[in-house]
Order: structure tokens, then C-alpha cells, then sequence
């Protein structure tokens, strides 16, 4: 018979909290558990100042249900975007409820918020866009390779869930194997390390997961990996506002993040959604990037701007954040990712080339000398 809820819930009882002895399922802390194929998927609601102790039971939990007939993968998180003991799951044990906080007040940082920080990464840098279909992945692609090419040590995890785009861009195929640790080790190309859920799925398989199962994923993608030491990591975001980008707000204390767009009006006005969902959460704009701003007819050399000029630099002068560059609309740089051979390493003095790597390092210089380090942000109810 197929796994139920119940009996994933009854083999956690197993499973005791470090203080008190409680039951996880009795802490009234999980999370609705779902089921999809051999997966599941679950959180644990925790205060952000028991991360450190509690993630032995995360892994005790995630062991204990991998161990069970019909389960291949348990995505196990620990969240903290709403306090254990709230409405809907509390009960005699559990943490406290936190307060409320007025709208506009700003809770003091946790001595422990760096527990949430990813050992050995320097910065944690989201790439995303407001829409889709703006070269938001390909432009995160040739990012990292551009401050490869600067000596960095870079990482990039792709956190498009439904559509991952890095393992084609990277020319990268097979999954990757767990080391001595457990932990995942990432694939390497062009000097990049690149995690994606894309190595773990077949290409044509459809990602049908729901909001508890991507989150995990992304979880599990950031933290259960070996990246080692790393300046830069590049997360390649999905497009829009949802699950994803408040994972990663929670999750991980981002150093900023980049916006990708085109120069139309249209995707202008996603791209604005973006910048404030990122200002909202607290994350720095650390630029935004003009993609396809100018195509150059490769016969009779004639210029024109398909989707308009400028909209973004605009746009990043009337929002207050940086303008890091504008990249041509061109058909190597089509050619190339679509190969698996990205522009920015495998033809390092074409014009495109060197496009990426300025718009790589000023993002580099904003990250060193802009003060954008971050703890991870207080999320304000209202």
C-alpha cells in the first residue's frame, strides 16, 4: 500500500525534540507533509535561535523517513517564517508564540542569525527577473563566469525548480554523488561549481511539486552541499515572486540580488515588482542588467533596438539602485548557451565576453565595497 501522511507522521514519533523529550508530531511543529511518487516533503517550524540544535532532528528526521518502505527521498527543511506555538499547530511543549510586531518595527537580530549563514560562501547573490523569457538564466550563466574570470572562487545553484536552465547552459549531465559527509558534491565546469535539481530529474520529466517540496528542494540544494569555499554564489531564481524568492529571503542571509530585464515597457514593469519584493524583504538591489538592449544586423552592420533602449538604465536611475550594463541582443551568445558553451568562457575576447565580465565586476565592487553584507532579514507582520 502507498506511504499515507498518518504513516509518515506515526514513524516520526521516534523522533524527540532536544529539549523536553516531546515527540516531533506532538510539537505540533510540522508542517503539512506532501507526498509525490517516492518523495515527501516537510518542514519543521522553528524560533531562528534553535537552528543549531535543531538540525540533528532534521537529519534524524529525514533519516527516519527514507527508511521507510516506498520512500526514496524525504525533503526535510527547518523554517522559521512563522513561530512555532502559532495558530493552527501549537500544543503543551512546544516553543512560545513570538509576538506580533507593529508594522514599520524592526526585531533585533538573533546572535545566532549567522547559524542560517552557508558555511565557507562569502556572498549569496540572487539573479532574477519579474517574467520569464527575459535571458534571466543565460545572463546569471556568464555572470559567474565573468567573475570566474576575475579569480573568484564561484559557485551558481539553480533554484528554477520547473524549469531548470543550468545544466544545458554549463554543458553538465549526470548526478552528482554524496561525499563521506553526505553532503551532495556539485557538478564543475569552466571552473564553476553548479548545483541544480535539473541533475536529478530527466530532462523531460515535469516538475509537478507543490510550494512545500520546491522550498525543501531549495533548502536541501543550499545546505546539503559541499560547495567548499566560495567568494560568490550566483542562485539563478525562478521568475517572479512566489515560494522561491521567499525562500531564499528566509533561508539564507543574501548578500543582495540582481534584476534582469529587457528594455520594453512590459517587462519593465515586472522587473519593478521585483526590485520591490527585494526591498520589501530587505535584500539590497545590487543592479539591474538591460539583456537584448541592441541588436547589430551581422551583414550590413545596421542598429536596432527591437525591444526599445535604455528602459532599464532609466529605470534603475528612477529606483536608486545601481545600472550594472547592458547586453546585445546576438545570435552567438544564442549559439553558445544553447551548446552548453557559454560565450563568456569559451570566446573570452568577443565583445560579449567582455560585456559580462564589466557587468561581473561592478557587481563585484558593489558587493566588496557597498556594505550590502547582510544578517538574514526580520520578517515584519502587518
Amino acid at each position: 500500500m502507498p506511504v499515507t501522511p498518518d504513516d509518515i507522521r506515526e514513524a516520526l514519533t521516534a523522533i524527540r525534540l532536544p529539549a523536553g523529550g516531546q515527540s516531533l508530531p506532538d510539537s505540533g511543529r510540522l508542517s503539512q507533509i506532501v507526498i509525490e511518487g517516492e518523495r515527501v516533503a516537510f518542514a519543521i517550524a522553528i524560533d531562528p535561535t534553535e537552528a543549531q540544535a535543531m538540525a540533528s532532528v532534521r537529519e534524524a528526521a529525514q533519516q527516519c523517513v527514507e527508511a521507510m518502505p516506498g520512500i526514496s527521498r524525504a525533503l526535510v527543511s527547518l523554517t522559521a517564517d512563522r513561530p512555532s506555538g502559532e495558530a493552527g499547530g501549537g500544543s503543551p511543549g512546544a516553543a512560545p508564540a513570538q509576538p506580533l510586531r507593529e508594522p514599520g518595527t524592526r526585531k533585533t537580530p538573533s546572535p545566532n542569525a549567522r547559524a542560517q549563514k552557508i558555511e565557507g560562501v562569502k556572498h549569496v547573490v540572487a539573479v532574477a527577473s519579474g517574467k520569464g523569457g527575459v535571458g534571466k538564466s543565460t545572463t546569471a550563466c556568464n555572470i559567474a563566469l565573468g567573475l570566474a574570470a576575475l579569480g573568484l572562487k564561484v559557485g551558481v545553484m539553480d533554484a528554477d525548480i520547473y524549469g531548470p536552465s543550468m545544466p544545458k547552459l554549463f554543458g553538465l549531465s549526470g548526478k552528482p554523488k554524496a561525499g563521506p559527509d553526505r553532503k551532495i558534491i556539485p557538478l564543475e565546469n569552466y571552473g564553476v561549481k553548479v548545483m541544480s535539481i535539473g541533475f536529478m530529474v530527466d530532462e523531460e520529466t515535469p516538475m509537478i511539486w507543490r510550494g512545500p517540496m520546491v522550498m525543501s528542494a531549495i533548502t536541501q540544494m543550499l545546505r546539503e552541499v559541499n560547495w567548499g569555499e566560495l567568494d560568490v554564489m550566483i542562485v539563478d531564481m525562478p521568475p517572479g515572486t512566489g515560494d522561491a524568492q521567499l525562500t531564499m529571503a528566509q533561508a539564507t542571509p543574501l548578500s543582495g540580488a540582481v534584476i534582469v530585464s529587457t528594455p520594453q515597457d512590459l517587462a519593465l514593469l515586472d522587473a519593478r515588482r521585483g526590485v520591490a519584493m527585494f526591498q520589501r524583504t530587505e535584500i539590497p538591489v545590487l543592479g539591474i542588467v538591460e539583456n537584448m538592449a541592441t541588436y547589430i544586423c551581422p551583414n550590413c552592420g545596421h542598429v536596432e533596438h527591437i525591444f526599445g533602449h535604455g528602459g532599464a538604465r532609466d529605470e534603475a536611475v528612477k529606483l536608486g539602485v545601481p545600472f550594472l550594463g547592458e547586453v546585445p541582443l546576438n545570435m552567438a551568445i544564442r549559439e553558445t548557451s544553447d551548446a552548453g558553451r557559454p560565450v563568456t568562457a569559451t570566446e573570452p575576447d568577443s565583445p560579449f565576453a567582455i560585456v559580462y565580465r564589466g557587468i561581473a565586476r561592478a557587481l563585484w565592487e558593489n558587493l566588496e565595497t557597498g556594505g550590502f553584507r547582510r544578517e538574514a532579514p526580520a520578517i515584519v507582520f502587518e
